[in-house]
């Protein structure tokens, strides 16, 4: 594994597989967020006329189909290999893509945005497990700094980009949509397969298959009782890890509407807006990745927690756009904070051993929080108004800083 060797990780970013890792990642990530965010929200909204719940609930469908397969799926890239089980993902996607192009029944949407999820729940356990693979001990850092800033930068230009397609109709965006699953799909099938996989992750196939006699029900308890028994975090890191993504949750479906319905921004100008936003939460990664690194999670998530949860609180009641353009600066400013640290806090609790499993294991909580938050925000809007989802998601960063004071003392006790 010569490629990890090398210092800073130069290596490991010039390797074919990693580089097809972050193609298919921020290419999917593309589509997802061009897809959850800037068409579907609206088009359910004006085009079927649905309820900001109905919608919250077609998005939430998406996240349910994301989580219902990440947990296993570790154990069976390390059965399979790489190919065949992102292959799987990126042609339910792209089979998603093209129902949302070519139907507009609302039972077709809802199929569409199950496909979606499935689609993309191979995405997160097959990057982080074969990155990290690539990468190893030397590297990890590096290399997951740049999984997440291929994320970061998929759903950030997604919403972003795709606006500017969407002039009289929706049929240009689909256009360059479908393009790119074209390319993704492409780039799956050049990943390795079942020995190659064995050979990255130094595995003897040969040995693998020895077990092949006992009941697959068998094979895959064993496997997670090992991955149960390498895993060492504090008991509250599962509902902090479902509570955050839960904050996410509450804004996704409601934000392309409450800048359109509630704002009168064009989709240009909320394009602008979000490149405010997500050009502060950028900017801010790399130095404050390095002050992680340096002074640890504990400040940086306290400040982070702290400044998105009253910005996005803010965020609900203000009508003045250029008021609007400061408080989204300071909640990208609050997400700078939290995402650098968060992720260092999360892999620090990732075993060596069993990485993909485990991955898929923290994920699936995560995306649960996601799936509550979207079905939960519809409800909020449509009882208590177009406020709502953003108090209640500033309300739920608190109870995360709570819960956060709460694991570092934990933590601070286990160190004395």
């Amino acid at each position: 594994m010569e490629i990890a060797k090398s210092w800073g990780g130069k290596k490991v970013l010039s390797s074919p597989f990693v580089i097809q890792l972050l193609v298919i990642m921020y290419l999917v990530e593309f589509v997802k967020g061009a897809l959850l965010v800037s068409i579907l929200p609206v088009y359910m909204r004006t085009d079927l006329n649905l309820t900001a719940y109905a919608v919250g609930w077609a998005l939430a469908l998406q996240y349910i189909g994301d989580n219902a397969f990440r947990s296993p799926l570790g154990w069976i890239i390390d059965r399979i290999g790489y190919r065949y089980v992102m292959l799987f993902g990126v042609l339910f996607t792209s089979a998603s893509v093209l129902i949302i192009t070519f139907a507009s029944g609302f039972g077709w949407i809802v199929a569409a945005c199950l496909l979606l999820g499935v689609g993309t729940s191979p995405l997160w356990p097959c990057v982080i497990n074969g990155a990290t693979t690539v990468a190893g001990n030397e590297a990890s850092g590096t290399i997951m700094s740049v999984v997440y800033m291929a994320w970061l930068t998929g759903v950030g230009c997604g919403p972003i980009v795709i606006n500017f397609f969407i002039v009289h109709s929706y049929a240009p965006a689909f256009r360059v949509l479908i393009g790119m699953m074209v390319v993704v799909v492409l780039v799956a099938l050049a990943l390795p397969g079942r020995t190659k996989s064995f050979a990255l992750e130094e595995r003897d196939a040969r040995a693998e298959s020895e077990h092949k006699h006992l009941p697959t029900a068998v094979r895959a308890r064993r496997y997670f009782a090992r991955v149960g028994a390498s895993l060492h975090a504090s008991k509250l890191l599962y509902p902090a890890m479902f509570t955050q993504n839960f904050a996410l949750g509450l804004l996704t479906p409601v934000l392309t509407q409450y800048a359109r319905t509630v704002l009168h921004l064009t989709p240009q100008e909320y394009s602008l807006y979000l490149v405010a936003g997500g050009a502060v939460t950028v900017l801010g990664l790399i130095p404050v990745g390095k002050w992680v690194d340096r002074f640890g999670t504990r400040w940086f998530l306290h400040v982070g927690f702290l400044v998105a949860a009253f910005s996005l609180g803010m965020l609900g009641y203000t009508r003045e756009l250029p008021l609007v353009l400061l408080v989204v600066a300071f909640v990208g400013i609050g997400y700078a904070c939290i995402i650098p640290a968060w992720n260092a806090l999360i892999a620090q609790a990732i075993p060596k051993a069993e990485r993909g499993a485990v991955w898929g294991f923290f994920l699936t909580i995560e995306g649960l929080g996601m799936v509550f938050g979207s079905i939960m925000s519809g409800k909020l809007w449509d009882k208590l108004g177009p406020h709502a989802p953003f108090l209640f998601s500033g309300a739920v960063l608190l109870v995360l800083f709570v819960l956060h004071l709460f694991i570092t003392r934990h933590r601070t006790d286990v160190v004395r």
